[in-house]
This record gives structure tokens, C-alpha cells and sequence, in this order.
């Protein structure tokens, strides 16, 4: 009996030692230079050439339950260190050679499954035409089914890096007002979508203004070679791409940036791969100088006096109208000069003026009009078509190439005329072709999409921050990284 206990203790002795070893060498491995090359950045092993495109149905007609908005968020929270990744082999491989291994962060992954349930919900209420709503709305753009899944779950994480005057700050009144009040907006820190932190942001903005750059670095300008200002958009990229993972892990596709300014499209001249997939979220949103509508955003161009975010609505009733169709502006660019040469005092019902007669005030003469003319100057976006909706006057979009805004939500055929700009001598025919059946149904679409240009300080559901919010979300849903 004695023997036995003996070598009974010694094979326990045994195992344990065995025991330690293995422990000793899996702590070994784990700490080891090796494991440490195999937890490399996903740089290259996450690209946007791995990303696919989601197609989702934004053709919607109602509203979901009201959903309440998160609570303010705190005023600063330091980036946070990079999240444990996952490792996921490819189940479709054979092989057991590395190249097949994909490491997945782990926080790309709650963000994927997150975008995953949008998708779904918004599938799934097309599929069973369940557009009910708690709340009254006087008017539902298509695409409110998405809006309320942005208003549940999109976070954007506005980069912190750069100082004034050319990092977030920007114009907060005129034609490129819009530019400064978004960057403004998020620089409050009051945004409900905002983000605690860059590991739970869907995307990401880049608080550049391209006017301060163009006003601080350019004024006097003294050449209008664009090479400054693009040097210094790309090295800002740079400093966001080398410290963080985010625009490595998609290739800037979920990056965006909010430029009003003429020369925003620029900054892609000359590296046009560095910005293939970035959000560029443009007034000048001419397609045939690359504005791609499916990757980028159009923005609307507001001109905002000193003080007042929206000027005074002087809009008759449709009966109270006594002008068909009015416009007063700068001969700029071609188009103009075209319809100044046809209609430019020559006729009673089409009042074209270059410069408006003393006594007459402007935003009245629109309130007196049925149609307002809507020309592009020498780029494509023109002020006059949100100031036509504060009117309660139908735009009459005169313009070639130009994308519109939020017509991924919004069918603009409900609410304008668009007259190519060939057909400008024919303006007057065109519009008294317009039934008043018709016109009455156009004016009323006037004043319900009226509120989606407004702008608000903080900004309301469905203003012209949040409708531009929803198209860069709209164009996150059809990114899966």
C-alpha cells in the first residue's frame, strides 16, 4: 500500500510540473515579439476594397414613433486607446496560410451591427407598411423611416486637432454662412449626435472651412492657383490618418467635410485616390466637375444677414400674387447674362432686373410672386431657392449639372419647375403652361418643404442641419466595411 501512495504522489508531482510548463510557454507566446507583429495595425488589412455596397430603399412616405433625442453630451472626453481586435478566419479558405486571417476591431464590429439592425428596420417596415406615428405631421418626406433610425443611432466624431482660424470656426453669415453655422453647431458640443468617443462614431467630420482658408491664406488674392489650399486640406488628413485608425479602416469613406465656398471641390484635385470614397458636402454640386451624388452630399446655400438665421416670411397667398415670375441679381456667369439678353425689362410678367428699382424691397417682390427664377451664377447653387421657399414662391431651377439637395428624400417635381438652360427663351411660355390646379399644388409643396431649409441654433427635427445629416447617413447605411 505504501508503494502505491508513493508513485501515486509522484505522478501528481509529474503533472503538475507538466502543468507549469505549458502555462510558462503560452505566457511566453502571448508576450512575445511575434504575437505583437500579428496584432499589427489593420491599415492594410482592412481596406475600402473590402468594403460592399448595401443598397436600401430611402423611398419612404411616413413617420415612425417619435423617438427622444440622448441628453447633452459632456464638453470634452480624450480619445480612447484602441479596442481589443478579433480575429476571423475565412471560412470559405482550405488553407491555413495566414493570408487568409482577418483581424476585425472589435468596435467596427458593434458599429457594423449596429448599421446591420438599421438596415433591417428599415426593411422590415417597407415590407409590412408600417409608417404609423404617434406624432402629427403636417408633412412627410420619403425616407422618414431612416430618419428616425439616424435620429436613434447616428454618432459623428468631429476631429479635435487643428486651431483657429482655418480649423472649426467658419463663416456664420452670407452666401457661405451654412458652412460655419454646421461646423459651429458641433463645436458647441450640444449636437445629440455627437459622439462620447471616436470608437462609437458611424462617421466622422473634418472641421475644416475652405472659406476661412481661403480668406486667411489667399486674401489678397493675389493668384488663384488652388495648390495652398489643397496642400493644406491633404496634410490635415494626414495628421487624422496617422494618429487615429478610422480613415485607414475605410479609406475616408465614412469621413466627410461641409464646404459652401466655390472652391470646396478642389481640395480632390490633385490626389483623387487619397478622396475616392470621402463624403464631400458641397453647395457647388455640379456633376460635370465630379460631384458624384451617390458618394457626396448637396448643401444647400443659405444667405444669412448679421444676426438673423432665417429672414422675415413676406408670402402672399397664392390668390395675392400679382407677378408670374421675378428675379434681381449680379450678371455672374453665363446663364444670367443669357437670361438678362432675353427677359431683362422687356416684359411685365417676367420682372428681371440686375439691379432692384429704389423703393422695392426685394424679399416682398418674391412675397408677390408666383414663380421665382433660380439661375446659377457662376457656380451651379444659388441662394434664391431657399429664399423662394421663406417666400412661399416655387423655384424655377434654371441649371445645368447641378444636383439638388436632399433629393435622395425629397421629389423636387413636387415643389419647383426646372427649366434647362436652352429653354430660357421660352420661360414665359413654360410657366403660363402651368395649370392653376397645378400651381396651387406647387405652392403647397413650397410651404411644406419649407421647414427643411430653415436653419436653427441648436438645430430641430427636420431643419437643414439634420436633412443634411440624414444624406450623409443615408450614404454611411451603403458602406459596410
Amino acid at each position: 500500500m505504501a508503494t502505491i501512495s508513493f508513485r501515486s504522489n509522484e505522478y501528481s508531482h509529474f503533472i503538475l510540473i507538466l502543468f507549469s510548463i505549458s502555462f510558462l510557454l503560452l505566457l511566453f507566446f502571448f508576450l512575445s515579439p511575434l504575437n505583437q507583429n500579428f496584432n499589427t495595425s489593420i491599415d492594410h488589412l482592412i481596406t475600402f476594397n473590402n468594403t460592399q455596397t448595401n443598397k436600401t430603399n430611402a423611398q419612404l412616405f411616413s413617420l415612425l414613433d417619435n423617438i427622444s433625442l440622448p441628453p447633452t453630451l459632456p464638453p470634452s472626453l480624450p480619445p480612447q486607446p484602441m479596442p481589443i481586435e478579433e480575429v476571423y478566419v475565412d471560412k470559405n479558405s482550405h488553407s491555413s496560410n495566414i493570408s487568409h486571417v482577418k483581424k476585425i476591431p472589435s468596435h467596427v464590429q458593434r458599429i457594423e451591427a449596429d448599421l446591420v439592425s438599421a438596415r433591417a428596420a428599415i426593411r422590415k417596415a417597407i415590407r409590412e407598411r408600417n409608417y404609423t406615428s404617434n406624432k402629427k405631421e403636417n408633412f412627410i418626406p420619403r425616407g422618414s423611416v431612416s430618419y428616425i433610425e439616424m435620429e436613434k443611432r447616428f454618432k459623428i466624431w468631429a476631429y479635435r486637432e487643428g486651431e483657429h482660424p482655418l480649423v472649426h470656426i467658419g463663416p456664420m453669415k452670407h452666401i457661405y454662412a451654412v458652412e460655419g453655422q454646421f461646423i459651429d453647431e458641433f463645436e458647441s458640443r450640444k449636437s445629440p449626435f455627437l459622439a462620447r468617443s471616436p470608437y462609437e462614431a458611424h462617421a466622422f467630420f473634418l472641421p475644416m472651412s475652405v472659406t476661412n482658408i481661403v480668406e486667411f491664406i489667399y486674401l489678397p488674392i493675389t493668384t488663384y492657383d488652388r495648390d495652398r489650399l489643397v496642400r493644406i486640406f491633404a496634410d490635415y488628413v494626414g495628421v487624422v490618418a496617422n494618429k487615429y485608425p478610422f480613415w485607414n479602416q475605410s479609406s475616408g469613406a465614412d469621413h466627410f467635410m461641409v464646404s459652401c465656398h466655390d472652391w470646396g471641390p478642389q481640395i480632390s484635385r490633385d490626389d483623387p485616390k487619397l478622396y475616392k470614397n470621402f463624403i464631400r458636402v458641397l453647395c457647388n454640386a455640379n456633376t460635370s466637375e465630379g460631384f458624384n451624388p451617390e458618394r457626396d452630399v448637396p448643401l444647400p446655400e443659405l444667405n444669412l444677414q448679421p444676426n438673423h438665421l432665417t429672414p422675415p416670411h413676406y408670402g402672399q397667398p397664392p390668390a395675392n400674387r400679382t407677378i408670374l415670375a421675378f428675379f434681381a441679381g449680379g450678371s455672374h456667369g453665363d446663364i444670367r447674362k443669357r437670361l438678362f439678353e432675353h427677359w431683362k425689362g422687356k416684359d411685365d410678367e417676367i420682372q428681371v432686373y440686375e439691379y432692384l428699382p429704389k423703393g422695392q424691397n426685394y424679399a416682398q417682390m418674391m412675397g408677390q410672386s408666383k414663380f421665382c427664377l433660380c439661375p446659377s451664377g457662376y457656380e451651379v447653387a444659388s441662394p434664391r431657392v431657399a429664399e423662394s421657399f421663406y417666400s412661399g414662391c416655387v423655384p424655377v431651377v434654371i441649371s445645368d449639372h447641378y444636383a439638388l439637395p436632399f433629393s435622395d428624400v425629397l421629389d423636387w417635381s413636387q415643389f419647383s419647375v426646372q427649366i434647362p438652360v436652352e429653354k430660357i427663351p421660352e420661360i414665359k411660355s413654360i410657366l403660363k403652361n402651368v395649370s392653376n390646379r397645378k400651381y396651387v399644388r406647387l405652392q403647397r409643396g413650397v410651404m411644406n418643404v419649407r421647414r427643411h431649409f430653415e436653419l436653427h441654433r441648436p438645430a430641430k427635427r427636420f431643419d437643414v442641419f439634420h436633412m443634411i445629416l440624414h444624406s450623409v447617413w443615408l450614404r454611411r447605411l451603403n458602406i459596410k466595411l
